[in-house]
């Protein structure tokens, strides 16, 4: 009995898990109204709302009229447009303004929480961060303060660390979740940990030079780029040289370099595709290379645009009479305008 209980309550978690990941919907923008498309392209939910962000946690903020709430993937507006700004859903949690104050809402659009604070961030493994003032604090999910309001600069925890800085004047480290520097607040700019690497500057913004640390503090990839980004799909984008005349290109997790700088301007690799531009020149188009640098979907697009859950919204053409919409892998339409 049992057994059997137990065999029923996976079926119908897998099958929950499967109908949800096949509700997953996409925002699109028709004659200035947004609405959602699934996978395949076929309007799920018609441009009816002012806005439309993405989905996160298995709903999405929308706005209708000057207000934003939030849809499923039903497309049914689950918790009514009465916010006068909101942040995504993340952890079971949304932060939400109304009457100028700030709180925390559930999924049912009940407050859980009601931090005093000018401004809230959604949550992150578990904490999330306040400004207060000029400066910034982290509380849990139970509303407690966690790390006291004691840096003008902080951000989310990635990985276990955040990244702060005490004040203008001061250099930026890594906290644990207790308050505590676990890496020395030593370096003029950094980045949150991606793939157990950090990218850090050594030196001003003129001159300093991007390498990659560990979560010891160790630099494992030393700074010697113009610019370097985060790791994304096993690689990452450095710039060699100046921001007006540097070339983009990406290394691997031992700093090797695997495709060579030569563009323009480049994306982190999403999904094996990253985008990128050849020439400085107004007429010069995006296009996506695979991660052997080989050409996947040739140069015609606007905007670089990474590869999410397999496609991509790109604009090809003129900002005036260009087609906007979703494309596949292989570069196809699935949606346009």
């Amino acid at each position: 009995m049992f057994r059997n209980s137990l065999l029923f309550t996976v079926f119908a978690c897998v099958t929950f898990v499967s109908a949800y990941a096949q509700r997953e919907l996409y925002p699109f923008m028709s004659k200035g109204k947004y609405g959602y498309i699934n996978k395949s392209g076929k309007i799920v939910v018609n441009a009816t709302y002012n806005f439309a962000e993405k989905f996160s946690d298995g709903l999405a903020a929308v706005k209708v009229g000057g207000k934003k709430g939030f849809v499923d993937v039903n497309g049914k507006l689950v918790i009514a447009a009465e916010f006068e700004d909101a942040t995504k859903f993340n952890e079971g949690l949304a932060a939400v303004k109304k009457a100028g104050k700030w709180s925390y809402i559930d999924k049912t659009g009940k407050i859980v929480i009601t931090p005093k604070c000018d401004y809230a961030y959604n949550f992150s493994e578990g904490i999330a961060r306040l400004q207060i003032g000029p400066k910034l604090s982290f509380i849990d999910k139970s509303g407690k303060m966690v790390i006291d309001a004691k840096f003008e600069y902080a951000y989310d925890f990635v990985e276990g660390l955040a990244r702060v800085k005490e004040n203008a004047k001061s250099k930026w480290g890594y906290i644990d979740k207790s308050g505590k520097f676990v890496i020395e607040a030593k370096f003029d700019d950094c980045f949150d940990f991606s793939e157990g690497k950090a990218n850090v500057r050594v030196g001003n913004e003129t001159t300093g030079k991007w390498g990659f640390i560990d979560k010891s503090g160790k630099m494992i990839i030393d700074a010697e780029y113009d610019k370097a980004y985060k790791f994304n799909d096993g690689m990452a984008l450095v710039r060699v040289g100046d921001f007006k005349n540097g070339k983009f290109g990406f290394i691997d997790k031992n700093g090797k370099i695997v495709i060579t700088p030569k563009f323009f301007g480049a994306f982190y690799f999403s999904e094996g595709l990253a985008c990128v531009k050849l020439n400085s020149d107004k007429s010069s188009k995006w296009g996506f290379i695979d991660k052997s640098g080989k050409v996947a979907i040739d140069y015609q697009f606007e905007f670089p645009v990474d590869f999410e859950d397999g496609i991509a919204h790109i604009k090809k053409g003129s900002m005036k009479d260009g087609k906007s919409g979703y494309i596949d892998k292989k570069g196809s339409f699935i949606w346009s305008e």
